[in-house]
């Protein structure tokens, strides 16, 4: 971790106003931690964090345009060096797996006691892998007791590339083939082929469906 005179640099991503300006409170009210800057879009504070240069990102996951998981491996591409924890309201498994496989140095419930941020962040700052205990007990039960949800049709959204879910989540937010070629810098063609593998990967074949596994899958809010 930093040296004793030094603050880590704290940089929040999160799509709720609110939350991020509770979650700033929280951690500037202690001395070893500085939040440094502060975005609800994870496109937009890729850039951010390439500049600025955090020792400590605490990301969201479901926001709109690109999710916290999948923006993992961008933040580390600007930024290499910098440490990832996660705080969601999503408990299950598959969340927890998928944000770790992505590069995740951390993982804590939005339902964790602000005592509990400190020791996460001090915890993924010294090296070590946090997951918040109430998320842990989430998944032992989950594993003893079988969970909601489809293990078949998680199975398949976890097979899809990046780019895939990336064009997965903005058809899902209702975007056309267009949009998401403007949005992402794509063709049109290029666009209307990732939506057709979508399609056939997820066996969704309109909109809704695709907004409905989004959701379920923690990539859309309901």
């Amino acid at each position: 971790m930093n040296t004793p005179t030094e603050s880590c640099r704290v940089f929040l991503v999160d799509d709720h106003t609110m939350t991020r300006a509770g979650m700033r409170n929280l951690v500037n009210g202690l001395d070893e931690f500085e939040v440094v800057g502060d975005l609800g879009d994870a496109r937009e504070a890729i850039e951010q964090v390439s500049r600025i240069k955090p020792d400590l990102i605490l990301l969201d996951i479901t926001m709109p345009g690109l999710s916290g998981i999948d923006a993992i491996s961008q933040f580390r591409s600007v930024h290499p060096r910098v440490r990832v924890l996660m705080l969601s309201h999503h408990e299950g498994e598959s969340f927890v797996e998928q944000s770790l496989k992505h590069g995740a140095d951390g993982y804590l419930s939005k339902d964790s006691e602000p005592e509990e941020l400190a020791l996460a962040m001090r915890s993924v700052m010294r090296g070590q892998a946090y997951i918040s205990p109430k998320v842990t007990r989430g998944i032992l039960h989950g594993a003893r007791h079988g969970g909601p949800g489809d293990p078949v049709t998680g199975g398949r959204v976890d097979a899809l590339t990046a780019r895939e879910r990336e064009v997965f989540q903005l058809l899902a937010l209702g975007f056309s083939n267009k949009e998401v070629a403007r949005k992402l810098d794509i063709s049109v063609g290029t666009a209307k082929k990732h939506r057709e593998n979508l399609q056939r990967k997820l066996d969704c074949h309109s909109a809704a469906e695709l907004a409905r596994l989004a959701i379920r899958e923690g990539l859309l809010s309901d």
